[in-house]
């Protein structure tokens, strides 16, 4: 099983997959059983090439979610750097997680982020910045521009639901049992057709596929018996071609 991980993550020490194998298995084990997890559309994902990942963010579940959504995949992170503090910084490291900060340009973040991609993995970006605080989504930042412009590579998008409900932005502690958690992968966006927009449009095309794949997440999700309060709009815009 490890060397299948391995031709899909080309560059990764065996130490480092094995590590990542062992803890999504677990988080996969402890999301099916806690939060009833599912996740769909894992027929787009490319089994090999670099892939920048792109999700709307309600929680501090999301990267876990993103993480077993994707694998045998290994997942690279930009996170905010605020989170790398004692303990916890050592342990999201452990599992590829790079300090970003966001009052400013970001050179060295966005340079392993270029590296890791261009060895043919996997990074991982949060347009938004930030965790909802109202559970929509909000609009993505410039600063994914920059990355997308520079690693000029293909992008998969992927829709998280339930997290807002399960952990939300102001609460302390996460609501366990009674609450679900899905994601939604969407076909991959050709990279260079994107840039061609422009960065206005091309972002908001971003916004438009990820609001899209929420709302066919939430009706599945719906149908099978979950409450959600974060529930998008029942149409959003049809993304541009």
């Amino acid at each position: 099983m490890l060397s299948r991980w391995r031709s899909r993550n080309p560059g990764a020490s065996w130490v480092s997959i094995a590590l990542f194998a062992m803890g999504t298995a677990i988080c996969s084990a402890v999301f099916t059983l806690v939060f009833r997890y599912r996740k769909y559309g894992m027929r787009h994902i490319p089994a090999e090439g670099p892939l920048l990942v792109i999700a709307n963010h309600q929680s501090h579940f999301d990267p876990v979610t993103l993480g077993i959504a994707v694998i045998p995949r290994q997942m690279n992170y930009l996170a905010r750097a605020t989170l790398f503090f004692p303990g916890f910084g050592l342990l999201i490291r452990a599992f590829n997680a790079v300090p970003l900060k966001q009052d400013a340009p970001d050179t060295a973040a966005i340079r392993t982020a270029l590296d890791q991609l261009a060895m043919g993995r996997c990074v991982m970006v949060f347009p938004e910045g930030s965790r909802t605080p109202d559970g929509e989504l909000h609009e993505f930042k410039r600063g994914t521009w920059l990355l997308l412009s520079r690693a000029r590579c293909n992008i998969l998008p992927v829709a998280l639901e339930g997290g807002f409900d399960a952990f939300p932005r102001r609460a302390k502690r996460p609501k366990l049992f009674g609450q679900r958690l899905a994601a939604n992968i969407g076909p991959v966006i050709d990279g260079a057709a994107l840039l061609a927009m422009g960065p206005d449009a091309g972002l908001r095309h971003l916004e438009r596929t990820i609001e899209t794949l929420r709302v066919e997440l939430a009706e599945k999700m719906v149908r099978g018996g979950a409450t959600i309060t974060s529930r998008p709009a029942a149409e959003p815009p049809t993304p541009v071609d």
